[in-house]
């Protein structure tokens, strides 16, 4: 399935006006994850981040000590993320797509992709991947999946269908998880783990608005989706908080057949 062709837009464009609200509400991820990823590769291991955006995948990789080239295709995105990361010695970014990285032949020995499989041309960045990566490099690829089991998160997708449009159906249909059990190959691993993201009334409209496939704003139907979000804030809240669980999930594999 081509999303970008689903959404209408060049996926440069999709997350331009997405910014602030991605960075003032997308949770980050389990310092478990990062522990497992350890144990995985060769030490000091050099690692692209592909889409990655404003640079909180990143930022955990960074804390690792490792070197990172964080790949980005939108400007906006990824000038947040130079300013979030960019007095890291170990960081540098740069533009470019799964489709089309830019980076030397057998480069890396990692290349991971959280929340941004979805957008692959599979084909191509297959090819790719397997251009850049070292011999016994490694694919990871990260999703933050809210717990479906959830009263707050079943209501906040029932919203999400209601105005999110073909984008959101395109992305509910597609079926990213067998997809990418088919690119990563033969031998690959799992990981899974609880995790938890707390958030104020703003920082759950800011998640909200911060999909792509959500109206903006000041948009007639981001208006009239405001107040449905403050009712749903108030049945949830605690001290003035919302919490949702999520569950996040990384397969990983080396691309063998």
């Amino acid at each position: 399935m081509n999303l970008q062709a689903a959404f209408g837009a060049p996926l440069t464009q999709l997350f331009a006006a997405k910014v602030a609200d991605y960075q003032a509400a997308r949770p980050d991820y389990p310092a478990d994850l990062f522990e497992w990823l350890a144990g995985q590769l060769p030490a000091d291991p050099r690692v692209l981040d592909l889409g990655a955006g404003t640079g909180l995948f990143t930022q955990s990789l960074l804390a690792r000590g490792w070197e990172v080239l964080a790949v980005e295709p939108e400007a906006a995105m990824r000038a947040a993320c130079d300013a979030r990361l960019g007095a890291h010695p170990r960081y540098r970014s740069a533009a470019g797509q799964a489709e089309a990285l830019p980076a030397d032949a057998a480069d890396f020995d990692l290349i991971t992709a959280a929340q941004a499989f979805h957008w692959f041309d599979v084909g191509p960045a297959r090819r790719q991947f397997e251009r850049v990566l070292r011999p016994g490099g490694r694919v990871a690829l990260v999703w933050n999946d809210r717990v479906a089991e959830s009263a707050l998160n079943r209501e906040l997708d029932a919203l999400l269908t209601e105005f999110g449009g073909h984008g959101r159906a395109a992305q509910t249909a597609d079926n990213d998880r067998a997809r990418a059990h088919e690119f990563l190959g033969a031998d690959l691993q799992q990981w899974t783990g609880p995790h938890g993201h707390r958030l104020d009334q703003t920082g759950l409209q800011a998640l909200v608005f911060s999909r792509s496939y959500m109206p903006a704003r000041d948009s007639a139907a981001g208006q009239a989706l405001m107040p449905l979000l403050a009712a749903l804030f108030s049945r949830h809240a605690a001290n003035g908080q919302v919490e949702l669980p999520y569950r996040t999930l990384c397969l990983m594999g080396s691309l063998r057949c």
